[in-house]
């Protein structure tokens, strides 16, 4: 596979770093945000959704610790 830089100025570089994951790597992420799926709109769960799905999110990151 090759390999190829893009330059982009220190504050773009900030932007993309705040939206990469920590366990991907940056070709995974370009690969994420460039994707043709629609990303889930802000608003589109309700409000109860939303909190379930956090909690769900929270138990099961504290099971990964433990």
């Amino acid at each position: 596979m090759s390999r190829t830089s893009i330059p982009v100025d220190s504050a773009t570089k900030e932007r993309l770093d705040e939206l990469k994951r920590e366990t991907e790597t940056w070709d995974e992420f370009l690969n994420r945000i460039s994707a043709d799926e629609d990303p889930i709109k802000f608003g589109a769960w309700s409000d109860e959704d939303a909190e379930t799905a956090m909690k769900r999110l929270r138990e099961g990151r504290e099971r990964d610790q433990t």
